[in-house]
């Protein structure tokens, strides 16, 4: 998200060469979604140089790569997989966790594959699961046996809180994308381990973003308040306003809890001026 288009020269100073791209991100945020690599591994080279930019305490969140977790659904992925982890390690600690998105289709018959699958993985990272499939959502029995699944591993279960997005109509072209392509299941909020993980969609209009978001300012505070380290990733469907809206949601939860770390100061887009 650091080469967002509509954050470049108005949030993120532009023109920026690559390497500094994510530098200039980070001023903003102390975590981000390791989204393109869903897409692709990258190369290790790439990665080094997003260790580069951002401190040790910085917080990736990197999916696994689809060809793992949809082409072959976490089966006979050894070799792929080896190539992800060996591409990532330069990250070292800023690893937070690595996300394994499954699709839709990925439901309560496939748990046996997704726990010899975790029961695989190296010791030495975080995992976090987001899944699709309604059943987990409506279906207590399958909820309890997910649980079981991720709670044996010490992996985490990742909401993905749609519920805002879904609540009206859209009013954006952005936002009749979203209503096509984003899961329309329940809001979920029980943390399984002490780093829990919220994905927030609200809508291209802040303030419905904003009041949106109430249930997990406090879930938030709550869960930091009980020593847990949650990361919140903050989005609309055009995440234009992507930037501020995250730091608007640290604030509200830092103004129940004024212990909570301010947010590093912002570097200007733009170069000061002596008039």
């Amino acid at each position: 998200m650091w080469t967002h288009g509509p954050w470049q020269g108005r949030f993120l100073p532009h023109p920026l060469p690559p390497a500094e791209r994510l530098r200039a991100y980070a001023t903003w945020c102390n975590a981000v979604e390791g989204n393109t690599t869903f897409y692709a591994t990258p190369a290790r080279s790439t990665v080094e140089t997003w260790a580069a930019q951002t401190a040790p305490g910085f917080r990736f969140v990197v999916k696994l790569p689809k060809t793992i977790t949809h082409e072959r659904r976490l089966s006979g992925a050894d070799e792929p997989l080896r190539e992800f982890l060996d591409a990532i390690e330069p990250l070292g600690p800023r690893t937070h966790a690595l996300w394994i998105q499954l699709p839709g289709s990925f439901g309560p018959g496939d748990l046996g594959t997704l726990a010899g699958f975790l029961h695989r993985l190296p010791q030495s990272y975080r995992y976090a699961v987001e899944v699709r499939h309604k059943a987990f959502f409506e279906d207590a029995r399958a909820v309890r046996s997910l649980e079981g699944v991720l709670g044996r591993a010490g992996a985490e279960w990742v909401p993905f809180d749609t519920v805002t997005l879904f609540e009206t109509p859209p009013a954006t072209d952005a936002e009749r994308d979203a209503w096509v392509k984003k899961p329309r299941v329940p809001r979920r909020s029980a943390a399984l381990t002490d780093r829990p993980i919220v994905r927030y969609l609200g809508r291209d209009d802040v303030d419905r973003t904003v009041e949106g978001w109430g249930h997990w300012v406090g879930v938030v505070t709550e869960w930091l308040r009980e020593g847990r380290s949650p990361t919140v990733f903050v989005h609309t469907p055009d995440n234009a306003e992507a930037l501020t809206l995250a730091r608007r949601f640290h604030d509200a939860v830092r103004a129940r809890l004024p212990q909570v770390e301010p947010l590093p100061e912002p570097v200007p887009a733009e170069p000061p001026t002596l008039f």
